[in-house]
């Protein structure tokens, strides 16, 4: 078997992988990349991206129906190419995989990338199903993962699409059950519902979209609800129909649907890379145990970065794991780095976002919340997008950011402003006094934060609450 000795070897091409592999290739030490099946990222290839060009095709289809209040005339007869659309999706999903590859893996030099699937068969040496064998000083995990479909669900496989196979469609079913109204679900449940679709969602918790803050889940549920059914606190089973139809259940409901789209979750590619021959902490999933601020397993020339980790499967999570995991994998010592604010964003209409501390984690005894609703906000009226609620959480004695939980219209971008400014560790006074324009929708951040500071006992001394004393 060919046998080479090198530095660090990178298990996975993906987000998290080709991060590492910029943080290893300047350092000057040896590395090789070793990838398994397709290459190009899981956001390129059936996560982030393809599923925003469907959301986008969806949204602007269903924009038509508030063209009679404007005015506009012609909504009937305003007509949808699926085949075309999907067409469409699948050209900018190609375009998207093939940047990735050819700013990435096209570019390194002969020998650097390896196609095959490896595995430890003993400390420091991985074995390639190519018939290589890299003998590595330390080694980087970045596999990824792959939707989970449950194996009572097996025997139904042919008629169940998770983002493995979503994006390959040539065509849509008429109808469908969508399992799992995560952040997935909720995307690509809606889109199809607006594509023409009749869309049952279902899920065994009672919130969606990951929302732990009851009022926010309450208007999520009611305003995307009404676009859908949704069937919350059961879970779903699912047996064979009439007419080669999936009956699907949940609690006292069930239909008959054409395809079910299962979105329950990802399971992180591990299963197979021989963790026990090295002796790696694994949790009760089996995923290796690891430090977050290091991304180190154990106390092993081992790091992981990504989903492989089975926590915070987000591209700007991974592109900062990879980074903290090849930094390590070529110091002498192994630094602990600050992770940034966390930020997630379900891409719906309209938006779903939490940042920072979730509601479900605050204590509510020391906590104050502000909100406001957004149907009497000026610029969101105007685009009659005026549904959903804003609720901002800080520190009662010191007024100090927190968190957030959202829905409504540019949510992802309001996101982002409270990110920074949790981050910074900025006050709700301190927001106050930042620029807001009218009208815009950050003005319905300024009320919800208005009424945030009128909860919590930090004040601005010596200032009108919007300016700064000179």
């Amino acid at each position: 078997m060919d046998e080479r000795q090198v530095d660090v070897a990178i298990i996975g091409s993906g987000s998290a992988g080709l991060y590492a592999m910029g943080k290893v290739r300047p350092s000057g030490k040896s590395v090789v990349l070793i990838n398994g099946g397709e290459v190009g990222t899981t956001c390129a290839r059936v996560g982030c991206m393809p599923s925003k060009a469907v959301i986008q095709v969806a949204e602007d289809f269903h924009r038509r129906g508030v063209f009679k209040r404007f005015g506009l005339e012609g909504d009937e007869s305003l007509r949808l190419d699926v085949t075309e659309a999907m067409e469409y999706v699948q050209d900018l999903r190609d375009m998207f995989v093939e940047r990735v590859v050819s700013n990435s893996t096209d570019k390194m030099p002969e020998g650097m990338f390896i196609d095959g699937f490896a595995r430890f068969v003993e400390p420091g040496v991985l074995e390639i199903d190519n018939g290589q064998r890299i003998v590595a000083d330390k080694v980087i995990i970045a596999t990824g993962s792959r939707p989970i479909v449950p194996s009572a669900w097996e025997p139904f496989r042919d008629r169940i699409i998770t983002t493995d196979e979503f994006f390959e469609l040539e065509d849509l079913p008429e109808s469908i059950a969508v399992i799992g109204l995560g952040v997935i679900g909720l995307e690509i449940g809606q889109s199809l519902n607006r594509l023409g679709c009749r869309v049952v969602g279902i899920d065994a918790k009672t919130e969606i979209g990951g929302l732990s803050d009851p009022a926010v889940s309450e208007a999520a549920i009611d305003i995307i609800g009404k676009e859908f059914p949704m069937w919350l606190g059961e879970g779903a089973q699912i047996s064979e129909g009439a007419d080669g139809k999936l009956k699907v259940s949940a609690g006292d409901n069930s239909i008959e649907v054409d395809r079910v789209f299962a979105s329950i979750g990802r399971t992180p590619n591990v299963d197979k890379l021989g963790l026990d021959i090295i002796g790696a902490p694994v949790n009760e999933r089996g995923i290796p145990v690891y430090n977050p601020n290091t991304m180190q397993v154990g106390d092993l020339p081992v790091f992981v970065a990504g989903d492989v980790t089975g926590e915070r499967p987000l591209l700007h999570e991974a592109g900062d794991e990879g980074r903290i995991a090849g930094q390590n994998a070529v110091s002498d010592n192994v630094t602990a780095y600050q992770r940034k604010t966390p930020l997630n964003i379900t891409f719906c209409d309209p938006n779903i976002v939490q940042v920072g501390m979730r509601y479900a984690d605050l204590d509510q005894e020391t906590t104050a919340v502000g909100q406001v609703q957004m149907a009497p906000v000026g610029r969101a009226l105007i685009m009659a997008k005026n549904k959903g609620i804003i609720r901002v959480y800080a520190e009662k004695a010191t007024g100090k950011m927190l968190g957030a939980e959202m829905v409504c219209i540019k949510a992802e971008n309001l996101g982002h402003l409270l990110a920074w400014s949790i981050q910074q560790g900025l006050t709700v006074g301190q927001l106050l006094q930042m620029p807001f324009y009218h009208p815009v929708i950050e003005e319905a951040l300024q009320a919800a934060l208005y009424d945030l500071y009128s909860k919590v006992d930090a004040k601005n001394e010596g200032a009108i609450t919007e300016l700064v004393a000179l």
